[in-house]
């Protein structure tokens, strides 16, 4: 049923080439998953929630403050819980589910300061600051990983931040899948440089899942000759 919903979103649609040249032709694994489960009534998931959600939020706003950022691009914004926490002058949301994006847009309805796009509508629009949270170690597709990273870096005008494990481990579940995107972006995108690494306060504890997470903060800076 999913499947079929998702082929009229996506699948023969004028935007089909921008999905595809983002999530690949195998992006149908993780996009069916999603938009079940927002569909179901489900959510981001814990790390969008409680002390793991003040952490991501305490770390990107002390950021965006200090660099002075000025709009901000996210791929993977969710059920948009998360949000609530930021601090963001200009901020666009891009989601491969279209009932999460509708939830943002009503919530956020009278905000004219954010946006959200799904993945049909993501026009290659960049910000100073592409986000990306706890989203690369749920791209279970190899192909969905590659093209994925390729558009997270292609959007940023200067900054790139990543929440997520950085390890290879073959497909934990349907939806989990580590791997070590540190190693894709210095061979893939020499141009931007990995500046700083912040370890995650809540560091996954097997004991207390839901309020801890093996993610940390990555984050690249375009370089001078670059720029």
């Amino acid at each position: 049923m999913f499947k079929k919903a998702l082929k009229k979103i996506v699948i023969g649609s004028p935007f089909e080439t921008i999905a595809r040249r983002i999530f690949g032709r195998t992006f149908t694994i993780s996009a069916e998953y999603w938009e079940k489960r927002y569909k179901t009534g489900g959510n981001s998931g814990a790390g969008s929630y409680g002390r793991l959600a003040n952490f991501k939020a305490e770390v990107l706003n002390e950021f965006v403050a200090r660099k002075e950022i000025s709009s901000v691009i996210e791929f993977g914004s969710g059920d948009g819980n998360q949000l609530k926490l930021a601090k963001y002058p200009i901020y666009t949301g891009v989601d491969i589910s279209m009932t999460a994006v509708e939830q943002c847009r009503k919530h956020y309805a009278g905000d004219t300061n954010k946006s959200f796009l799904t993945l049909s509508e993501y026009d290659g629009r960049q910000g100073q600051l592409s986000l990306s949270l706890d989203v690369i170690y749920h791209l279970v597709e190899d192909e969905a990983f590659i093209n994925y990273m390729a558009t997270l870096f292609d959007a940023a005008e200067r900054y790139v931040i990543i929440y997520s494990s950085n390890w290879d481990e073959q497909p934990a579940s349907q939806h989990v899948r580590h791997r070590k995107f540190v190693d894709w972006a210095s061979a893939n995108r020499p141009c931007f440089n990995l500046v700083s690494h912040i370890p995650n306060r809540f560091s996954f504890d097997a004991r207390n899942p839901d309020n801890s997470s093996f993610a940390d903060f990555y984050i690249f800076e375009m370089n001078e000759k670059s720029v």
